[in-house]
């Protein structure tokens, strides 16, 4: 009966133990797959598939990838949502008697990538843990790839779950309960873990152990649902990376408080870190403020701009920092050009923990703390307190440069398999077998002239390779002339190759000085990495000051190149920007002279603003900007603008644009309407609203009705800050009739036919919409503009006599407009003439044309 060779064994018994997973079984210089996974990854990767023999009758399905470029190759499979177990060999196959040890050393997977190859160095890579109870959740998230670690708890956290998961924007998600695989599948890749998992009894040690506390107690979280989180996200770590993670040294409580909340919606539509048309990061509010030099400042940056600040007295420090920047902007200069010469620290410690730094990042880390200096005197010179409290701070670690500097060669290999990257001078025992390796060189090339000269041979030739180690190799045509004392290692086609009792005692020499040379190199180097790891908080609190630097010195070249203000601050709930411009449209239409605009906004008798005019005119970009110089002043930015007193905001809402949900089973209006719902039930009277063409997506009246109803709703209920775009002109009629509503619109320049938007806002409301105007602009055909103007002109000019309206269309309107109080009963003469229409003998068009006159003219009584 057929049998399993003991190699195929080994696979499917590793194999068994890691079913979700890819498994990379390491042969020699490749990763083999086999059976399952040889014909998925094949497919996937479009590799070769060929065959094993394993024992069976069948040969094993299988293909490969060569080590030295896997990482290629994994990140494809798990951005299409695979784990990769890596089956590394674990013993040394030179001196194994028989099958070679294996084992699984990591898994791989979306949320666990550390491969700076692999990553994008401008964003972090976070993993989520969610743990739900009740209506309450844990979330904790952590890049391993930096080491930074959060959690918090949210309350109700079936209303936000969502929004939470998008800030964070995690590559991967574990969590504790099945009812909301179906929520997060969404936007991450998931893993359901078993209840007990995130249980205390099992978490407690994790924690404990890993932050080196006595007491949870100690972690300063702010319920039992973020430690449980944390800790479960802490362990599933540890099992999928299987070593300790020394590069985590602190578990931080994200304050939900201290941070403007944002929606998912607002995200995308104010375009704060990606552009609306094709989700990428150029012609968003980020790509526009990120300057920075460094990968850390960039990660730093998009977090800020993620998560704007509601905390006045911190805003205002960052405020500080970036004025003292632009006003001495020689000194923010001089910074800038010493933190160019700073790396990744966050994410080169990671491979402290991970035992796969190289010389190369000891060099690295070097560089980047031979800075320090530089950057201590400049603070210390700024004469700004915050500053040179910041210079105090940064710690030199001039013993660790000095270890750096002496021992790892700056010329040191880009591998470290052949040696050759410890300094001369750092050991005395390694300088003497590198030595003894050199004289090895010159001994082996005296032998080969004495050879020479013995034999008469004189292309007689002393090389090396890996599998026969030294030999002479001597061509066909003079063998005879080879003397007895050589005794022959291979035949070749043209040549024959020998050794001599000589030529053997010297390569023991060589090669026995190579081991240990190269061993002791490596033990060496072993050495400072611990060296490094016993530091590793201390440049972790180094990398910290040095990114929120470049980020501060980025705000205030920003602000000079693009002629940004620092704005004020208030929390009595002023909103008051003059001139102000959009951010990202100014920068991108640089060809076109950008016209600016104010605005004005209180709690009391500005609150509420109707704009009202033509599409293309600029109500949009209006509203926009509006909010994006109110989050960019949440930032701690500078904002483009001539002055700007901004509210201390709890959120900024939009509801912009038409788009439909179609797999949610959701149309455009419906959309719509949940957006506003979403809004209407949490927004406060310290939030921002930006409404655009609320009730455009169903009939006249049900839209106006609705439109109506929500400006009153938040007028009497919330007292929100609302701008509040309509074409609804009916609308106009709530300035005097509610209180803190005012009317405002996009003037436009007529010319005969012609028009011009000026997309400057002025005090009234608009009573044209110009939508064929609007056509004609975007390219409608001619034809279809012509017969437009002519449809439009005859039921402008429609003569009452020639139709009535029914008594039915009568009887709604009278109903809208005493529900909308658009007509006052006090108005008889228009009741009258309404009682004189011949309402049967009206055609629908008719009916339309008489409904439109009615309105118009009770709008003017």
């Amino acid at each position: 009966m057929a049998q399993l060779s003991p190699m195929m064994t080994q696979y499917l018994s590793l194999k068994e133990k890691y079913k979700d997973c890819i498994l990379f079984f390491r042969l020699g210089d490749f990763y083999e797959m086999f059976f399952e996974d040889a014909l998925l990854v094949s497919k996937e990767l479009e590799l070769t598939l060929t065959g094993r023999n394993c024992g069976l009758e069948e040969r094993a399905p299988m293909c490969g990838v060569p080590f030295h470029s896997a990482s290629t190759y994994i990140q494809r499979l798990i951005d299409n949502g695979h784990k990769i177990a890596i089956c590394e060999q674990v013993s040394d196959p030179a001196t194994s008697k028989g099958l070679v040890d294996r084992e699984v050393i990591r898994i791989i997977s979306q949320g666990t990538v550390v491969d700076m190859a692999m990553l994008d160095e401008s964003q972090n890579n976070f993993i989520a843990s969610v743990y739900t109870q009740g209506k309450n959740a844990g979330i904790s998230y952590c890049d391993i790839s930096t080491g930074e670690f959060f959690a918090y708890t949210v309350k109700n956290y079936e209303q936000i779950l969502k929004d939470e998961i998008l800030r964070i924007s995690p590559k991967e998600i574990i969590f504790s309960n099945q009812d909301i695989e179906a929520q997060l599948q969404s936007m991450a890749a998931c893993t359901l873990l078993d209840f007990n998992e995130f249980s205390l009894t099992n978490v407690k040690p994790i924690l404990l152990k890993q932050f080196a506390l006595v007491s949870l107690n100690d972690l300063h979280l702010d319920s039992e649902f973020a430690i449980k989180a944390a800790g479960a996200l802490l362990n599933y770590l540890g099992d999928t990376q299987k070593i300790q993670l020394s590069h985590i040294t602190s578990l931080k409580q994200y304050i939900k408080t201290e941070t403007m909340f944002l929606d998912e919606v607002t995200r995308i539509n104010l375009e704060l870190t990606k552009s609306m048309r094709n989700g990428v990061k150029r012609g968003s509010l980020l790509w526009i403020l990120d300057k920075t030099c460094t990968a850390m400042g960039a990660r730093h940056l998009k977090n800020w701009v993620d998560q704007p600040l509601t905390v006045k007295e911190k805003i205002e420090y960052r405020l500080d920092i970036v004025e003292a920047f632009t006003k001495n902007f020689v000194l923010c200069d001089m910074l800038r050009e010493s933190l160019k010469n700073v790396y990744d620290l966050e994410r080169i410690l990671s491979k402290i923990a991970y035992k796969s730094i190289s010389p190369r990042d000891c060099l690295a880390i070097l560089r980047s703390l031979k800075e320090i200096p530089n950057i201590k005197n400049v603070l210390l010179n700024s004469n700004m307190n915050a500053l040179q409290n910041l210079s105090a701070q940064l710690d030199p670690l001039e013993n660790l440069c000095e270890l750096l500097e002496k021992a790892i060669d700056p010329e040191a290999p880009i591998t470290t398999a052949e040696g050759g990257f410890i300094n001369k001078g750092f050991h005395n025992q390694l300088d003497e077998l590198k030595e003894a390796s050199l004289h090895g060189k010159q001994w082996l090339l005296e032998l080969e002239e004495k050879e020479k000269q013995e034999t008469g041979i004189k292309n007689l030739k002393i090389s090396y390779n890996r599998i026969f180690g030294y030999y002479i190799e001597i061509t066909k045509s003079n063998i005879p002339l080879v003397p007895l004392r050589y005794v022959r290692k291979q035949t070749l086609t043209g040549s024959e190759r020998y050794t001599t009792e000589e030529l053997q005692k010297i390569e023991n020499k060589i090669v026995n000085a190579m081991q240990l040379s190269l061993k002791l190199e490596f033990e060496i180097f072993e050495q400072i990495r611990l060296s490094i790891e016993a530091l590793i908080h201390r440049i972790q609190g180094i990398a910290n000051i040095l990114k929120e630097l470049d980020v501060f010195c980025t705000l205030a070249s920003v602000a000079l190149d693009n002629q940004y203000v620092r704005p004020d601050l208030n929390e009595e709930g002023k909103l008051e920007i003059q001139e102000g411009r959009h951010p990202i449209v100014e920068v991108m239409q640089k060809d076109v002279d950008f016209i600016s605009n104010d605005i004005f906004m209180n709690n009391s008798t500005d609150r509420t603003l109707i704009i009202t005019g033509p599409n293309m005119s600029g109500k949009s970009t209006y509203m926009r900007q509006t909010a994006m110089i109110a989050i960019m002043a949440h930032i701690g930015s500078f904002v483009p603008a001539k002055s700007a007193n901004i509210s201390i905001l709890d959120r900024v809402f939009t509801r912009i644009g038409a788009s439909d949900s179609l797999s949610d089973g959701q149309s455009t209006f419906m959309v719509e309407m949940s957006q506003t719902a979403n809004i209407l039930k949490n927004a406060t009277d310290k939030s921002l609203l930006i409404l655009d063409e609320i009730g455009r997506g169903t009939s006249t009246f049900d839209g106006l009705s609705i439109a109506w109803a929500v400006v009153e709703y938040i007028s009497k209920k919330l007292g929100a800050k609302t701008l509040f775009a309509t074409h609804y002109h009916e609308l106009s009629d709530l300035e005097g009739n509610l209180d803190g509503v005012k009317n405002y619109c996009i003037s436009v320049k007529e010319f005969g036919n012609d028009i011009i938007f000026l997309r400057k806002i002025i005090r009234g409301g608009a009573d044209k919409s110009y939508g064929i105007h609007v056509a004609q602009l975007a390219g409608v055909p001619l034809d279809v503009i012509k017969l437009a103007n002519k449809i439009l002109f005859r039921l402008e000019s429609a003569d009452i006599n020639n139709g009535m309206i029914s008594q039915n269309i009568m009887g709604k309107v009278k109903k809208e407009a005493t529900q909308l109080d658009l007509f006052h009963t006090e108005h008889d003469k228009l009741v009258e003439e309404m009682k004189l229409i011949d309402v049967m003998s009206l055609t629908p068009m008719q009916a339309m044309t008489e409904l439109l006159r009615l309105t118009e003219k009770a709008k003017q009584i």
